[in-house]
C-alpha cells in the first residue's frame, strides 16, 4: 500500500487540508494528526460565544468524527509528533508509534506565550488557545467576580469584552498607550473609549511586575505600583510558532517554518500553513507569518491543491475581524512602511475606513462598521489596480466601480 499523505495539526488549518484533498480527487490513504482529543474546531468563538456559554463545542466543530470516517481521513487525536525524520519520511509520535508520508503538511500552529513573570504558574493565571484553556475560563469566571486581562492584542481585547458581558469587574494591563495597537492609534483610542463605556479599568502604558498568591491567584502587581486584587488572569501576548518538528532537518526556520509561495519547505514532499508557515507573498515580494483563522484555511487549501500538482501561487491578501462588544473591526492587506493613509468615515460615530497606499496602489484596509468598505478594499488589493487617493476618501464615490471592468 502506498503511503499516506500526513497532516499534522488537527486545527483550521488541517480540516482545511483534508478537505480540500478530497474534494479535489485524492483517494490514497489520509492522516490528520492532532494533540488535542477533539477533532478540528474553529478558535475566534473560543474569546468570544464559546467563552461566554452561547455556542457549544458541537456548534464550533468543522465536522464530526463520523464525516471524517465517511471521507476515510484516519484520525490520531490526543497525540503528539516529536521527531521528523525527511530523509526517511517519518514522523514519530509520542505514543511510540511512527508515520511513513508520501507528503506531508507542517500546520503545527502556534503556542501562547508565556514570559517569565513570578507567579504565572499560579492556579487562576490563565492563558487561552483551547476549548480546554476555554472551559478553564469559564468555570473561574462563573465563580469569581474580579479578573484581570493581560494584553490587550486581539484575543485580550475579545476576552475582557466577554469578561465584562458575564458580570466580572475586568481591568486590563497593556503595556501599548492603546489597545489592538497593530491597527494604529485611532482605532486604539476608539478601542480604549469602548472598553471604558462598558466598565473595564485600563492600564495602558503598563505592565505585569507579578502574579501574588501561595498556591492560588490572589493579586496582580503591576511596574506602575499597582495592586489588583484578582479571582483569576487571562494572559493575552500573542503565540509563537510551533516550529520544533522542523528544528534539526533540512527544513529552514525563520520566524516560523520557511516556505515558498506554494507552501514549500526545503524538505521534499513536506509543506506548512497556517500559523507556524513564514511565507513569501508575491504581492509583497517579502516573506510574512499571519496569525489568522482565515488565512490558515485558505494557504491550507493551496497547499493542498499543490500536494496534487496544481502549481499555485498562495497570493491572498490576509484578512481579519475582531468582535469589541458590538462593534466590529476588520481588517485586510498589509500596510508598508512610509506609505500613505486615506480615511473615509466618521471616527466619532465609529463608522470609518483607513485605506493604506504604496504610491498609487491600495495595499491595507482596516475599517469598523463599514464592512462593505473593507470587502471591497480587499478586491482591489487582489486585482492590483492603481486608485486615486480622493476616491478612496470621498463616500460618494462607490469603491465597486474602482474595480477593473471583467
Amino acid at each position: 500500500m502506498a503511503e499516506p499523505i500526513v497532516v499534522i495539526g488537527a486545527n483550521t488549518a488541517g480540516d482545511s487540508a483534508v478537505t480540500t484533498l478530497r474534494r479535489e480527487g485524492y483517494r490514497g490513504p489520509l492522516v490528520l494528526v492532532g494533540d488535542e482529543p477533539q477533532p478540528p474546531y474553529q478558535r475566534p468563538p473560543l474569546s468570544k460565544e464559546y467563552l461566554r456559554g452561547t455556542r457549544d463545542l458541537e456548534a464550533i466543530r468543522y465536522h464530526d468524527l463520523a464525516h471524517y470516517d465517511e471521507h476515510e481521513v484516519e484520525m490520531r487525536l490526543g497525540v503528539r509528533a516529536t521527531r521528523l525524520d525527511t530523509a526517511q519520511r517519518r514522523v514519530h509520535l509520542d505514543d511510540g508509534s511512527e508515520l511513513g508520508y508520501q507528503q506531508l503538511l507542517l500546520a503545527t500552529g502556534g503556542r501562547n506565550r508565556r514570559p517569565p513573570i513570578p507567579g504565572i504558574g499560579l492556579e487562576g493565571v490563565h492563558d487561552l488557545r483551547t476549548v480546554a484553556d476555554a472551559d478553564a475560563i469559564r468555570a473561574a469566571a462563573l465563580t469569581g467576580r474580579r479578573a484581570v486581562v493581560v494584553g490587550l492584542g486581539l484575543v485580550g481585547s475579545e476576552v475582557a469584552s466577554t469578561l465584562r458581558q458575564m458580570g466580572l469587574e475586568v481591568t486590563a494591563v497593556e503595556p501599548q498607550p492603546t489597545p489592538l495597537a497593530a491597527l494604529g492609534d485611532d482605532i486604539g483610542r476608539v478601542v480604549a473609549e469602548l472598553h471604558r463605556e462598558h466598565g473595564v479599568e485600563l492600564l495602558l502604558g503598563d505592565a505585569v511586575a507579578a502574579f501574588e498568591g501561595q498556591e492560588r491567584l490572589s493579586a496582580v502587581r503591576t511596574r506602575g505600583g499597582r495592586r489588583l486584587p484578582a479571582d483569576l488572569a487571562v494572559v493575552g501576548l500573542g503565540i509563537e510558532p510551533a516550529v520544533e518538528l522542523a528544528r534539526g532537518t533540512t527544513i529552514e526556520v525563520d520566524d516560523g517554518i520557511v516556505v515558498d509561495e506554494r507552501c514549500r519547505t526545503h524538505a521534499p514532499g513536506v509543506y506548512a500553513a497556517g500559523d507556524v508557515a513564514s511565507h513569501h507573498h508575491p504581492r509583497l515580494g517579502r516573506r510574512v507569518r499571519v496569525e489568522h483563522w482565515q488565512h490558515a484555511g485558505l494557504q491550507a487549501a493551496t497547499a493542498a491543491r499543490n500536494m496534487l500538482g496544481a502549481g499555485e501561487d498562495y497570493d491572498e491578501p490576509h484578512w481579519f475581524w475582531t468582535d469589541q462588544y458590538d462593534l466590529t473591526i476588520q481588517s485586510v492587506g498589509t500596510p508598508v512602511t512610509g506609505g500613505r493613509e486615506v480615511r473615509r468615515g466618521s471616527v466619532e460615530e465609529r463608522a470609518v475606513s483607513w485605506f493604506h497606499l504604496d504610491g498609487a496602489r491600495l495595499v491595507a484596509a482596516v475599517g469598523m462598521g463599514r464592512p462593505r468598505d473593507i470587502a471591497l478594499a480587499g478586491r482591489l488589493i487582489a486585482a492590483g489596480v492603481e486608485v486615486d487617493p480622493a476616491h478612496l476618501a470621498d463616500p460618494t464615490v462607490r469603491l465597486r466601480d474602482l474595480l477593473p471592468r471583467p
